[in-house]
């Protein structure tokens, strides 16, 4: 089992039914972003990161995603009879990731400033945490509404107000098991991980925004703009 997380699961198998027309005929992870499509900036990451392996899951229009990736050496998980949603997607997934703990990121977010992979791997601490969430401040969480997801004290979190949780986290998986359901969310996972005060939390050094509706696409192009100024 690596005690340095390695391997990388992007969840690309939404439906993006907020971006409403722009996914009528294509997946949102191919909806582009300042000149390039939105899983590419999630791929950058992690080539800058130097992940080892990198899974994508896939069900809405999978086709041009395959296309798309495959020549990249990214490893598909196909959900093909329904949408396994984040939890039972990272399951499915599970023999295409391999042993250990886990890094997640969401496939439709543009960051600036640190590289959130390597601020989850740098604060990592499997003896205290099961999972690591990285987290910004509801100021910094552009196209994000409400006042947050997350309470963060002393680095552990509770469910609350006071930090937005950014879709990107290192999480150790055995606890999926436990679930009988085909589907459901990872959110079940980290109720377990916070009666056990083992869900932990930091904050992201940068920029990030939330490219979940057509408007969102230019306020991510403006972030990314301001960020190359700074």
């Amino acid at each position: 089992m690596r005690d340095r997380p390695d391997a990388l699961m992007i969840f690309a198998a939404g439906f993006g039914t907020r971006m409403g027309a722009l996914t009528a005929d294509r997946p949102k992870p191919l909806i582009e972003v300042a000149g390039k499509p939105l899983i590419d900036h999630a791929l950058g990451i992690a080539h800058d990161a130097g992940i080892g392996t990198i899974v994508a899951n896939l069900h809405y229009r999978p086709e041009p995603i395959a296309a798309h990736l495959s020549p990249r050496g990214i490893k598909l998980s196909h959900e093909p009879d329904e949408i396994l949603e984040t939890g039972g997607g990272l399951r499915h997934a599970l023999p295409l990731l391999g042993p250990g703990p886990v890094m997640t990121l969401n496939s439709d977010s543009v960051w600036t400033g640190a590289n959130p992979l390597d601020e989850l791997r740098s604060a990592w601490d499997p003896e205290r945490m099961d999972a690591l969430l990285l987290l910004l401040t509801p100021d910094a969480a552009t196209g994000h509404q409400g006042k947050g997801d997350f309470t963060l004290r002393d680095g552990t979190l509770t469910r609350g107000p006071g930090h937005v949780y950014s879709g990107a986290q290192i999480v150790k998986t055995e606890g999926l098991a436990t679930f009988e359901e085909t589907s459901f969310s990872i959110n079940l996972l980290w109720d377990q991980m916070i009666a056990q005060s083992r869900l932990a939390g930091i904050v992201h050094d940068g920029g990030w925004c939330d490219v979940g509706h057509p408007e969102g696409i230019a306020a991510a192009e403006a972030l990314l703009d301001y960020g190359r100024d700074v």
